[in-house]
């Protein structure tokens, strides 16, 4: 008896350190278009049988991103028929998406080539190598630290004093892989492009890069659940915050949840997380020299700036903003004909409260009457959703750096005004 539960206990334990599969899991694109099909879909992701929205529920006519468990495909069937719901197939077996991922790796083995998607710790031994490799341009930065002990690291690149400065912020939900590669693609063409318009604001602004301001998710989503979005502090039953619904402005002012199982739970109140608090902290130290912030996410295709939360308040400078960020999206598309839709927060995706950028925009509005915040949602627009192909770092790396060296130009422009 004694041997049989020690095996028990072996298997159990193998499971509960071994990756989740998602074999046959398929990804649906649902179209509402009345306030009753809404609510039937809010009821249904509080149903806990199994359905991930990939994106949050909006307002009608707004697709929603839902992926269906195996086991619950004909309840979900009956489901759209029963709520006259139109639907797409669009991710037919999520599990082949990430084992191309994990073939992509494989075949792959430079972690700095941008060809696969880099580990956490490939991320800081490479930021590491950049404070040596550029004395006196780079240097190593912490910005926090997160509930299992690991750091918020980042690096800051300044070629001379007296620059205004520019954050970047990536990673801040785990599973979303293409931001920090992005920001780690840009970080490099910073301080290697021989562009004369990045070298521009490259050696004009001092440079705050985090790429992955969640480090125990992402690396969760890369040991464990592919799928995973938020934090890794356990409450009750369930575990994590969704770290981008905690910070201090407007804090469960819609678009957040306060039941821990659910992705978009905001924490037990305003910076319950560590990275969160501590990161705000960090930025606290230096909050009157940033002038422009960027946030990265996936997926959808938007460039977006707040506020986020309900209640429809607007930046001062909300007119800037938009003209900005119209003409980003326009140099954005030029190189590969990728379209992204421009607005603030609640009227291009979702209201959404509780985020980073809404927290830094209000600082910013009150150090400096008005700031630049913008949020990306990256590539693409849900045919790969979060699996998005490790062949697409690259192209997507170039088109957004195009766009931020667009506004960092504008916004430069704009203090001559």
């Amino acid at each position: 008896m004694r041997q049989y539960l020690l095996l028990l206990l072996v298997v159990a334990s193998s499971l509960a350190h071994s990756r989740l599969r998602f074999d046959n899991y398929q990804v649906h694109r649902v179209h509402p278009k009345t306030p009753e099909q809404l609510q039937a879909l809010r009821q249904l992701e509080e149903s806990g049988n199994g359905y991930d929205f990939w994106t949050d529920i909006g307002y009608a006519h707004k697709p929603v991103d839902i992926m269906v468990p195996p086991h619950m495909k004909y309840n979900f069937e009956d489901f759209l028929k029963l709520q006259n719901l139109k639907s797409e197939l669009y991710i037919k077996n999520v599990q082949k998406l990430i084992d191309q991922e994990r073939i992509t790796t494989k075949n792959h083995t430079r972690a700095t080539d941008w060809k696969r998607y880099q580990t956490l710790d490939e991320i800081y031994a490479w930021m590491d190598s950049l404070q040596a490799q550029y004395p006196g341009i780079v240097q190593s930065v912490v910005g926090g630290q997160s509930y299992e002990g690991r750091q918020i690291r980042g690096v800051k690149v300044s070629y001379k004093s007296g620059n205004k400065a520019a954050f970047i912020e990536g990673g801040i939900h785990a599973r979303e892989w293409i931001a920090p590669a992005t920001v780690t693609y840009m970080l490099n063409q910073l301080l290697t492009s021989s562009d004369p318009a990045v070298r521009d604001v490259a050696e004009n602004h001092d440079w705050y890069i985090f790429p992955s301001v969640n480090p125990d998710g992402y690396v969760y989503t890369h040991t464990r659940d592919r799928m995973w979005r938020k934090t890794r502090k356990p409450y009750g039953l369930c575990v994590g915050a969704d770290p981008n619904r905690n910070w201090g402005y407007q804090w469960m002012n819609g678009g957040a949840s306060n039941n821990p199982c659910f992705d978009t739970y905001a924490g037990s109140s305003p910076f319950s997380e560590i990275e969160t608090k501590s990161l705000s902290d960090y930025m606290e130290t230096f909050m009157d020299k940033i002038e422009v912030y960027f946030d990265f996410h996936a997926y959808s295709q938007y460039l977006m700036f707040p506020y986020g939360h309900a209640g429809l308040e607007v930046p001062k400078n909300n007119a800037l903003l938009h003209k900005i960020g119209r003409k980003a999206g326009q140099v954005l598309a030029q190189r590969y004909g990728t379209i992204y839709s421009v607005g603030n927060i609640p009227e291009v995706i979702y209201v959404a409260s509780g985020g980073s950028c809404d927290w830094v925009m209000n600082k910013m509005d009150a150090e400096h009457n008005g700031g630049h915040v913008y949020v990306y949602e990256l590539r693409d627009t849900g045919r790969h959703g979060f699996l998005l192909p490790a062949d697409q770092i690259i192209p997507t790396g170039e088109e957004t750096l195009d766009s931020v060296v667009s506004i960092m130009q504008d916004v430069r422009a704009s203090r001559k005004h």
